[in-house]
Protein backbone atom coordinates (compact mmCIF):
# COMPACT_ATOMS: atom_id res chain seq x y z
CA UNK A 1 0.00 0.00 0.00
CA UNK A 2 1.61 3.48 -1.05
CA UNK A 3 1.66 6.62 0.80
CA UNK A 4 -0.21 8.35 -1.68
CA UNK A 5 -2.94 10.46 0.08
CA UNK A 6 -4.82 11.55 -3.14
CA UNK A 7 -7.19 9.73 -5.66
CA UNK A 8 -5.06 8.05 -8.27
CA UNK A 9 -4.54 9.60 -11.70
CA UNK A 10 -6.44 9.84 -13.85
CA UNK A 11 -9.61 10.06 -11.23
CA UNK A 12 -10.81 13.36 -11.29
CA UNK A 13 -12.28 14.56 -7.16
CA UNK A 14 -15.15 17.25 -6.87
CA UNK A 15 -16.18 18.88 -3.51
CA UNK A 16 -19.77 18.32 -3.26
CA UNK A 17 -22.94 18.60 -1.34
CA UNK A 18 -23.47 20.59 2.16
CA UNK A 19 -19.91 22.42 1.53
CA UNK A 20 -20.57 23.76 -1.37
CA UNK A 21 -23.94 25.03 -0.46
CA UNK A 22 -23.77 26.34 2.80
CA UNK A 23 -20.18 27.88 1.54
CA UNK A 24 -22.71 29.61 -1.41
CA UNK A 25 -25.36 30.57 1.36
CA UNK A 26 -21.82 32.12 3.39
CA UNK A 27 -22.45 29.57 6.04
CA UNK A 28 -19.38 27.96 7.85
CA UNK A 29 -18.11 24.69 6.66
CA UNK A 30 -18.15 22.13 9.11
CA UNK A 31 -17.19 19.15 7.03
CA UNK A 32 -16.57 18.31 3.13
CA UNK A 33 -17.57 15.36 1.26
CA UNK A 34 -15.97 14.58 -2.09
CA UNK A 35 -16.86 12.47 -5.03
CA UNK A 36 -14.14 10.85 -6.68
CA UNK A 37 -14.92 10.36 -10.79
CA UNK A 38 -13.33 7.08 -12.89
CA UNK A 39 -11.72 5.37 -10.43
CA UNK A 40 -11.97 1.90 -8.66
CA UNK A 41 -12.41 0.34 -5.15
CA UNK A 42 -9.14 -1.40 -5.40
CA UNK A 43 -7.40 1.88 -6.85
CA UNK A 44 -8.65 3.73 -3.84
CA UNK A 45 -7.21 1.15 -1.75
CA UNK A 46 -4.40 1.35 -3.17
CA UNK A 47 -3.88 4.66 -2.70
CA UNK A 48 -4.22 4.62 0.44
CA UNK A 49 -7.53 5.20 1.14
CA UNK A 50 -9.67 3.38 3.82
CA UNK A 51 -13.40 1.88 3.00
CA UNK A 52 -15.86 2.95 5.19
CA UNK A 53 -18.46 1.18 4.75
CA UNK A 54 -18.10 -2.69 3.12
CA UNK A 55 -21.63 -2.15 0.89
CA UNK A 56 -20.97 1.07 0.16
CA UNK A 57 -17.82 2.33 -2.06
CA UNK A 58 -17.08 5.27 0.59
CA UNK A 59 -13.64 5.66 1.62
CA UNK A 60 -11.63 7.95 4.50
CA UNK A 61 -9.11 10.37 3.66
CA UNK A 62 -5.98 8.53 5.59
CA UNK A 63 -5.19 11.68 7.18
CA UNK A 64 -8.14 13.69 7.32
CA UNK A 65 -10.50 11.06 7.78
CA UNK A 66 -12.55 13.23 5.39
CA UNK A 67 -15.22 11.13 3.02
CA UNK A 68 -14.45 9.85 -0.77
CA UNK A 69 -17.09 8.43 -2.61
CA UNK A 70 -16.65 7.09 -5.49
CA UNK A 71 -19.59 8.31 -8.21
CA UNK A 72 -22.60 6.09 -8.46
CA UNK A 73 -25.85 5.54 -9.16
CA UNK A 74 -28.49 4.22 -7.17
CA UNK A 75 -31.28 1.67 -8.23
CA UNK A 76 -34.40 1.17 -6.47
CA UNK A 77 -34.44 -2.37 -5.94
CA UNK A 78 -36.46 -2.71 -2.04
CA UNK A 79 -37.61 -1.26 1.16
CA UNK A 80 -36.27 1.31 2.92
CA UNK A 81 -32.72 3.31 2.19
CA UNK A 82 -30.57 0.33 2.05
CA UNK A 83 -33.18 -1.33 -0.73
CA UNK A 84 -30.78 -0.15 -3.02
CA UNK A 85 -28.30 -1.41 -5.94
CA UNK A 86 -25.36 0.79 -6.58
CA UNK A 87 -23.19 0.99 -9.66
CA UNK A 88 -20.14 2.61 -8.89
CA UNK A 89 -17.48 2.17 -11.72
CA UNK A 90 -15.21 4.32 -13.29
CA UNK A 91 -17.79 5.15 -16.50
CA UNK A 92 -20.01 6.32 -14.05
CA UNK A 93 -20.26 10.32 -14.36
CA UNK A 94 -20.75 13.59 -11.70
CA UNK A 95 -23.71 14.60 -13.30
CA UNK A 96 -25.39 11.09 -12.82
CA UNK A 97 -23.73 10.73 -8.94
CA UNK A 98 -25.18 14.36 -8.59
CA UNK A 99 -28.91 13.39 -10.01
CA UNK A 100 -29.13 10.32 -7.22
CA UNK A 101 -29.30 13.29 -4.87
CA UNK A 102 -31.98 14.81 -2.85
CA UNK A 103 -32.28 18.18 -3.69
CA UNK A 104 -30.77 20.78 -6.15
CA UNK A 105 -29.00 22.53 -3.14
CA UNK A 106 -27.71 19.44 -2.07
CA UNK A 107 -26.89 18.59 -6.04
CA UNK A 108 -23.81 21.07 -6.72
CA UNK A 109 -20.10 19.97 -6.62
CA UNK A 110 -17.33 22.38 -7.31
CA UNK A 111 -13.90 21.05 -9.27
CA UNK A 112 -10.60 20.88 -8.77
CA UNK A 113 -10.00 24.71 -9.41
CA UNK A 114 -13.05 25.93 -7.14
CA UNK A 115 -15.64 26.25 -10.26
CA UNK A 116 -19.11 25.33 -9.63
CA UNK A 117 -20.73 22.61 -11.63
CA UNK A 118 -24.29 23.24 -10.87
CA UNK A 119 -26.50 20.88 -13.80
CA UNK A 120 -29.77 20.69 -11.56
CA UNK A 121 -30.17 24.51 -10.73
CA UNK A 122 -29.40 24.16 -7.39
CA UNK A 123 -27.37 28.14 -6.98
CA UNK A 124 -31.02 29.27 -8.65
CA UNK A 125 -32.61 27.88 -5.98
CA UNK A 126 -30.60 29.30 -3.27
CA UNK A 127 -31.43 32.53 -4.33
CA UNK A 128 -35.42 32.11 -4.50
CA UNK A 129 -34.73 29.99 -0.92
CA UNK A 130 -36.39 26.75 -3.00
CA UNK A 131 -35.98 23.42 -1.31
CA UNK A 132 -36.66 21.06 -4.57
CA UNK A 133 -35.71 17.35 -5.84
CA UNK A 134 -33.62 16.57 -8.44
CA UNK A 135 -35.28 14.23 -10.25
CA UNK A 136 -38.44 12.05 -9.29
CA UNK A 137 -36.01 9.62 -8.11
CA UNK A 138 -36.55 11.68 -4.73
CA UNK A 139 -39.77 9.52 -3.97
CA UNK A 140 -37.83 6.16 -3.52
CA UNK A 141 -36.26 6.73 -0.73
CA UNK A 142 -38.48 7.55 2.19
CA UNK A 143 -36.35 8.85 4.38
CA UNK A 144 -36.34 12.23 2.04
CA UNK A 145 -39.71 13.14 4.14
CA UNK A 146 -37.66 13.35 6.70
CA UNK A 147 -34.54 14.88 5.37
CA UNK A 148 -36.53 18.03 4.03
CA UNK A 149 -38.75 18.60 6.75
CA UNK A 150 -35.29 18.51 8.06
CA UNK A 151 -33.91 21.14 5.86
CA UNK A 152 -36.79 23.36 6.45
CA UNK A 153 -36.07 23.65 10.14
CA UNK A 154 -32.08 24.28 9.32
CA UNK A 155 -32.84 27.14 6.79
CA UNK A 156 -36.63 28.46 7.29
CA UNK A 157 -34.67 31.62 9.06
CA UNK A 158 -33.06 31.99 5.31
CA UNK A 159 -36.90 31.70 3.92
CA UNK A 160 -36.29 28.32 2.56
CA UNK A 161 -40.03 26.62 1.71
CA UNK A 162 -40.36 23.86 0.07
CA UNK A 163 -41.08 23.77 -3.77
CA UNK A 164 -44.96 23.04 -5.02
CA UNK A 165 -43.50 20.43 -7.15
CA UNK A 166 -42.01 18.51 -4.32
CA UNK A 167 -44.63 19.15 -1.89
CA UNK A 168 -46.98 17.35 -4.25
CA UNK A 169 -44.30 14.73 -4.63
CA UNK A 170 -44.38 14.23 -1.29
CA UNK A 171 -47.93 13.78 -0.60
CA UNK A 172 -48.26 11.24 -3.31
CA UNK A 173 -45.35 9.43 -1.20
CA UNK A 174 -47.34 9.47 1.89
CA UNK A 175 -50.44 8.23 0.18
CA UNK A 176 -48.39 5.49 -1.56
CA UNK A 177 -47.21 4.47 2.20
CA UNK A 178 -43.84 5.77 2.14
CA UNK A 179 -44.24 6.70 6.06
CA UNK A 180 -44.67 2.97 6.64
CA UNK A 181 -41.15 2.17 5.62
CA UNK A 182 -39.64 4.65 7.75
CA UNK A 183 -37.43 2.61 10.70
CA UNK A 184 -37.98 4.03 14.09
CA UNK A 185 -33.89 5.15 14.85
CA UNK A 186 -33.74 7.10 11.12
CA UNK A 187 -36.56 9.08 12.79
CA UNK A 188 -34.96 9.87 15.69
CA UNK A 189 -31.77 10.53 13.95
CA UNK A 190 -33.62 13.48 12.09
CA UNK A 191 -35.45 14.46 14.34
CA UNK A 192 -33.02 15.25 16.93
CA UNK A 193 -30.87 16.73 14.34
CA UNK A 194 -33.86 19.04 13.24
CA UNK A 195 -34.48 19.62 16.90
CA UNK A 196 -31.08 21.70 17.77
CA UNK A 197 -31.72 24.14 14.42
CA UNK A 198 -32.99 27.87 14.70
CA UNK A 199 -36.79 26.73 13.66
CA UNK A 200 -37.31 23.13 14.84
CA UNK A 201 -40.88 23.90 14.38
CA UNK A 202 -40.70 23.72 10.57
CA UNK A 203 -40.24 19.95 10.65
CA UNK A 204 -43.63 19.18 12.16
CA UNK A 205 -45.26 21.98 9.71
CA UNK A 206 -43.49 20.36 7.14
CA UNK A 207 -44.80 17.24 7.93
CA UNK A 208 -47.99 17.91 8.61
CA UNK A 209 -48.54 19.28 5.24
CA UNK A 210 -47.58 16.36 3.39
CA UNK A 211 -50.00 14.11 5.60
CA UNK A 212 -46.54 12.15 7.27
CA UNK A 213 -47.50 13.65 10.49
CA UNK A 214 -51.35 12.28 10.96
CA UNK A 215 -49.87 8.68 10.85
CA UNK A 216 -46.65 10.02 13.49
CA UNK A 217 -47.97 11.66 15.57
CA UNK A 218 -51.84 11.60 14.88
CA UNK A 219 -53.07 13.63 17.99
CA UNK A 220 -50.23 17.07 17.34
CA UNK A 221 -51.65 16.36 13.56
CA UNK A 222 -55.29 16.85 14.65
CA UNK A 223 -54.10 19.67 16.83
CA UNK A 224 -52.14 21.63 13.87
CA UNK A 225 -54.92 20.69 11.27
CA UNK A 226 -58.46 22.01 13.63
CA UNK A 227 -56.05 25.68 13.29
CA UNK A 228 -56.18 25.40 17.13
CA UNK A 229 -56.68 29.29 18.16
CA UNK A 230 -58.00 30.51 14.87
CA UNK A 231 -56.21 29.89 11.46
CA UNK A 232 -53.54 32.23 11.64
CA UNK A 233 -52.45 31.03 15.14
CA UNK A 234 -50.59 27.96 15.50
CA UNK A 235 -51.31 24.59 17.76
CA UNK A 236 -50.06 25.09 21.48
CA UNK A 237 -47.43 22.53 20.98
CA UNK A 238 -45.79 24.54 18.21
CA UNK A 239 -46.22 27.75 19.91
CA UNK A 240 -44.31 25.97 23.24
CA UNK A 241 -41.67 24.83 20.55
CA UNK A 242 -41.47 28.31 18.98
CA UNK A 243 -40.74 30.19 22.08
CA UNK A 244 -38.40 27.44 23.78
CA UNK A 245 -36.70 27.62 20.61
CA UNK A 246 -36.19 31.35 21.45
CA UNK A 247 -33.59 29.91 24.19
CA UNK A 248 -30.50 27.82 24.24
CA UNK A 249 -32.19 24.71 25.09
CA UNK A 250 -31.62 21.22 24.35
CA UNK A 251 -33.31 18.92 21.89
CA UNK A 252 -34.70 16.91 24.52
CA UNK A 253 -36.02 20.33 26.25
CA UNK A 254 -37.33 21.36 23.19
CA UNK A 255 -38.77 18.08 22.24
CA UNK A 256 -40.54 18.11 25.91
CA UNK A 257 -41.99 21.53 25.24
CA UNK A 258 -44.04 20.84 22.06
CA UNK A 259 -45.24 17.81 23.76
CA UNK A 260 -46.49 18.73 27.06
CA UNK A 261 -49.73 19.50 25.91
CA UNK A 262 -49.61 17.28 22.52
CA UNK A 263 -52.62 14.72 23.12
CA UNK A 264 -50.23 11.82 21.69
CA UNK A 265 -49.12 9.18 24.40
CA UNK A 266 -45.27 9.33 25.38
CA UNK A 267 -45.33 5.30 25.11
CA UNK A 268 -46.63 5.66 21.50
CA UNK A 269 -44.91 8.11 20.41
CA UNK A 270 -41.74 6.38 21.37
CA UNK A 271 -42.23 3.49 19.70
CA UNK A 272 -43.31 5.37 16.69
CA UNK A 273 -40.34 7.98 16.23
CA UNK A 274 -37.89 5.72 18.06
CA UNK A 275 -36.92 8.50 20.35
CA UNK A 276 -34.47 6.73 23.22
CA UNK A 277 -36.06 6.56 26.68
CA UNK A 278 -33.30 9.01 28.37
CA UNK A 279 -34.55 11.68 25.64
CA UNK A 280 -37.93 10.93 26.25
CA UNK A 281 -37.03 11.50 30.32
CA UNK A 282 -37.53 15.56 30.83
CA UNK A 283 -40.83 15.21 28.83
CA UNK A 284 -42.17 12.59 31.10
CA UNK A 285 -41.48 14.48 34.01
CA UNK A 286 -42.96 17.74 32.27
CA UNK A 287 -46.01 15.70 32.03
CA UNK A 288 -45.99 14.60 35.78
CA UNK A 289 -45.57 17.95 36.70
CA UNK A 290 -47.86 19.98 34.79
CA UNK A 291 -51.14 19.90 36.88
CA UNK A 292 -49.39 20.87 40.03
CA UNK A 293 -47.43 24.21 37.79
CA UNK A 294 -50.93 24.52 35.91
CA UNK A 295 -52.46 25.09 39.54
CA UNK A 296 -49.31 27.08 41.19
CA UNK A 297 -51.48 29.55 42.65
CA UNK A 298 -53.30 27.31 44.93
CA UNK A 299 -49.63 25.51 46.43
CA UNK A 300 -48.51 26.47 49.62
CA UNK A 301 -44.57 26.68 50.89
CA UNK A 302 -44.85 22.85 51.59
CA UNK A 303 -46.25 21.99 48.19
CA UNK A 304 -44.10 24.62 45.88
CA UNK A 305 -40.59 22.67 47.78
CA UNK A 306 -41.98 19.63 47.43
CA UNK A 307 -42.63 20.43 43.09
CA UNK A 308 -39.08 21.71 43.53
CA UNK A 309 -37.66 18.87 44.73
CA UNK A 310 -39.23 17.00 42.19
CA UNK A 311 -37.89 19.23 39.20
CA UNK A 312 -34.01 18.94 41.10
CA UNK A 313 -33.81 21.89 41.95
CA UNK A 314 -31.40 21.58 44.50
CA UNK A 315 -29.15 20.21 42.30
CA UNK A 316 -27.01 22.23 39.82
CA UNK A 317 -27.15 19.94 36.57
CA UNK A 318 -29.56 21.89 34.42
CA UNK A 319 -32.44 19.89 35.04
CA UNK A 320 -34.14 22.51 37.14
CA UNK A 321 -33.25 25.04 33.99
CA UNK A 322 -34.53 22.87 31.59
CA UNK A 323 -37.85 21.89 33.15
CA UNK A 324 -38.31 25.83 33.89
CA UNK A 325 -38.12 26.77 30.02
CA UNK A 326 -40.52 23.97 29.19
CA UNK A 327 -42.74 25.32 31.54
CA UNK A 328 -42.19 28.69 30.55
CA UNK A 329 -42.82 27.97 26.88
CA UNK A 330 -46.33 27.30 27.48
CA UNK A 331 -48.50 29.81 26.45
CA UNK A 332 -50.89 29.15 28.59
CA UNK A 333 -48.51 28.48 31.82
CA UNK A 334 -49.36 30.54 35.09
CA UNK A 335 -47.74 34.21 35.76
CA UNK A 336 -46.28 32.39 38.54
CA UNK A 337 -44.00 30.22 36.73
CA UNK A 338 -40.73 32.57 36.64
CA UNK A 339 -41.39 32.78 40.61
CA UNK A 340 -40.29 29.03 41.22
CA UNK A 341 -36.84 30.36 40.26
CA UNK A 342 -36.77 32.61 43.03
CA UNK A 343 -38.20 30.00 45.16
CA UNK A 344 -35.14 27.97 44.56
CA UNK A 345 -32.83 30.65 44.69
CA UNK A 346 -34.33 31.02 48.52
CA UNK A 347 -34.30 27.34 49.16
CA UNK A 348 -30.91 26.95 48.39
CA UNK A 349 -29.92 29.82 50.24
CA UNK A 350 -30.55 27.72 53.64
CA UNK A 351 -27.16 26.98 55.22
CA UNK A 352 -26.71 22.96 55.16
CA UNK A 353 -23.26 23.52 57.44
CA UNK A 354 -25.69 25.71 59.81
CA UNK A 355 -27.83 22.44 60.38
CA UNK A 356 -25.12 20.17 60.80
CA UNK A 357 -23.10 22.29 63.57
CA UNK A 358 -26.74 22.33 65.67
CA UNK A 359 -26.37 18.58 65.73
CA UNK A 360 -28.48 17.48 63.11
CA UNK A 361 -27.38 14.23 60.93
CA UNK A 362 -28.79 11.65 59.19
CA UNK A 363 -32.42 11.20 57.94
CA UNK A 364 -32.63 13.88 61.24
CA UNK A 365 -30.68 16.40 58.70
CA UNK A 366 -32.83 15.74 56.18
CA UNK A 367 -36.27 16.79 57.76
CA UNK A 368 -34.56 19.73 59.28
CA UNK A 369 -33.25 20.93 55.65
CA UNK A 370 -36.73 19.89 54.43
CA UNK A 371 -38.10 22.27 56.89
CA UNK A 372 -35.79 25.32 56.09
CA UNK A 373 -36.49 25.59 52.70
CA UNK A 374 -40.20 25.40 53.45
CA UNK A 375 -39.66 28.29 55.78
CA UNK A 376 -37.03 30.47 53.05
CA UNK A 377 -39.91 29.91 50.26
CA UNK A 378 -42.72 30.74 52.26
CA UNK A 379 -40.39 33.63 53.20
CA UNK A 380 -40.01 34.79 49.44
CA UNK A 381 -43.33 34.98 48.98
CA UNK A 382 -44.04 31.49 47.97
CA UNK A 383 -47.04 30.36 49.68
Amino acid sequence: MTESVVPPSPARTYLVGGAVRDCLLGLPVHERDWVVVGSTPEAMRAAGFRQADPEFPVFRHPRTGEEYALARRETKVGEGYRGFRVDAGPEVSLEEDLARRDLTINAMAEDEQGRLIDPYGGEEDLRQGLLRHVTPAFAEDPVRLLRIARFAARFGGYGFRVAHGTHRLMKAMVRQGAVAELRPERIWRELHKALGYPQPWRFFEVLHACGALAELMPGLDRLMTSGHGGADVAAVPIQALQRISQKAATPEARLAALLLQTPDALETISRRLGIPRKALEPARLARELWPRVRDLHRLDAVQREDLLERMHAWRRDGRFDALLAVFAAQPNAPAGVADLARAREAGLGVDVEALQAQGYQGAALGQALKAARVAAIAGAGGG
